[in-house]
């Protein structure tokens, strides 16, 4: 029998080693392409899985690649692949909803603490020769302060739990759940962005949060307010965000995500002395970095043994010409 062939492609930063092991032993042949540009997986002509990191999985692609029958994304996201389309063909599409839950979580409890704080106009000024009396940012303290987050899914929710003992007042606003999670308040959008001292952003991109942090936004934020985003670079208007950084409207923001990863070297997002940088590594850490290729690969696994991966966010039916998925005809049980 015929091996099925699963493709890992643009791992980045991640060691596919264990993902292939894993595979291989599985019964798979396993390809690596890496690189997120389509024309580099033509690796996968022949492939039944894509394990991707941030390579768009889109119609034209699978046009090219008609025996693919379940996509694995080695992210929490899933916005580089056309879901509506993976349903349409028949398609399985994964996530991993848990893998660096906890690590975003305490990464943007650290970048509202150090921005709260002043921590990186402090470090300037030891670094520039003065001491305590050059220091002209005078913190506020935090039990004095209102943490409010934008979108109440996993890691907003974690950030709530991290950030309570330290914070005086958590609010949140979700239209899309309506649980109440003790001592979290629920507020409307805009409510939230009048109240809050820091806006966290924890929202998916989609249509209607796409440059949702623009100028409008901004002004009707509390003068000397702060923002932390670790979720998506294409939620904040950079050109609004650097306005507001300049009139002093905004006393800092935090970013872990870009609209354009890397920024160009001129990019003012990269020098700006109110803006805190790192560079999308909020998910970063050694756990998290095992997690995010062996997840994927389980995830394929279970779909070609059981007929169904772990953790799907598409669910097909049947492949929209009637047969069944590739699993099914290998005789897996369904």
């Amino acid at each position: 029998m015929t091996r099925p062939v699963a493709v890992i492609t643009d791992t980045e930063e991640l060691d596919p080693g264990p993902g292939v092991r894993l595979l291989t032993d599985g019964g798979f042949e396993v390809r690596v392409a890496g690189s997120r540009d389509p024309g580099v997986i033509a690796a996968a002509h022949d492939a039944d899985a894509l394990i991707v990191g941030y390579a768009r999985v889109d119609a034209a692609l699978l046009d090219r690649l008609p025996g693919v029958r379940i996509v694995a994304t080695m992210s929490a996201g899933h916005d580089m692949v056309d879901t509506a389309e993976a349903a349409r063909r028949g398609i399985w599409v994964t996530n991993l909803p848990h893998a660096a839950t906890e690590d975003v979580a305490v990464h943007a409890l650290a970048s509202a603490l150090s921005l709260t704080r002043r921590l990186p106009q402090a470090d300037a000024v030891v670094r520039s020769g003065g001491w305590n009396e050059d220091f002209a940012e005078v913190p506020r303290r935090a039990s004095e302060m209102t943490l409010g987050l934008v979108g109440f899914g996993r890691i907003a929710r974690a950030f709530a739990r991290l950030a309570a003992p330290v914070f005086g007042r958590i609010a949140a606003h979700d239209p899309h759940t309506d649980d109440q999670p003790g001592g979290v308040e629920r507020l409307g959008l805009d409510e939230l962005v009048a109240q809050a001292d820091i806006l966290s952003l924890h929202t998916p991109s989609t249509p209607a949060t796409r440059g949702m942090a623009d100028a409008a936004l901004f002004a009707r934020m509390r003068p000397g307010s702060l923002l932390v985003n670790v979720s998506r670079g294409d939620l904040v208007d950079p050109g609004a965000l650097l306005d507001a950084l300049d009139s002093g409207h905004l006393a800092g923001a935090a970013l872990d995500v870009f609209p354009v990863e890397p920024p160009a070297p001129g990019d003012r997002l990269r020098t700006h002395p109110r803006l805190q940088l790192s560079p999308h590594s909020a998910f970063l850490t050694d756990t998290s970095l095992r997690a995010y290729i062996l997840e994927p690969a389980r995830n394929v696994l279970a779909w070609w043994t059981t007929g169904r991966p772990h953790t799907p966010v598409v669910v097909p039916d049947a492949r929209a010409d009637g047969s069944q998925p590739a699993s099914l005809r290998q005789g897996a049980p369904a």
